[in-house]
């Protein structure tokens, strides 16, 4: 019996969304201008013109919920 098991490690084969404004990635990986953030053990993404607008906040580690 064969199955389909995802293994630690391997990224999930789904579309990256922005988690701001909800743009989805063409690629369905997230392109290396987009922002990959961890917050409460969840991985977030944030396109390139969200991280642009917001990255005082980014870089001075606020939550997006703070933003």
């Amino acid at each position: 019996m064969e199955e389909d098991t995802q293994h630690p490690g391997e990224p999930a084969a789904e579309h990256a969304v922005c988690t701001r404004c909800g743009v989805t990635a063409e690629s369905g990986a997230p392109p290396p201008t987009w922002l990959c953030s961890v917050e409460n053990g969840v991985r977030l993404y944030f396109c390139e013109g969200c991280a642009r607008t917001h990255i005082r906040a980014i870089e001075g580690r606020l939550d997006s919920n703070w933003w």
